[in-house]
């Protein structure tokens, strides 16, 4: 399912036209980005928790030229499945 679909499911559900339903989505999904953005974790209780982790500088290879090469540090998003998400997928 692509964003389009799910904007198109999410309008047929909760009876919204397909601009609220786009509107609704794209809110959510820009506060999960922001609040990440500040290092704050997202819960949806029986769906899932956004979180942000720490990555380390590390070394790496540049797999053309087999060259050593520094990796830096960063932050990156996490997402962990809620017990009912993975109840439903199983």
């Amino acid at each position: 399912m692509n964003k389009g679909e799910l904007v198109d499911t999410l309008a047929k559900k909760a009876d919204l036209s397909k601009k609220d339903a786009k509107l609704c989505l794209d809110t959510l999904t820009d506060e999960i980005t922001k609040a990440l953005t500040n290092k704050e974790e997202v819960r949806l209780t029986g769906f899932g928790k956004f979180t942000t982790s720490e990555r380390k500088a590390r070394k790496g290879r540049n797999p053309q030229t087999g060259e050593e090469i520094q990796i830096p540090a960063r932050t990156v998003p996490k997402f962990k499945a809620g017990k009912n998400l993975k109840e439903a997928v199983k």
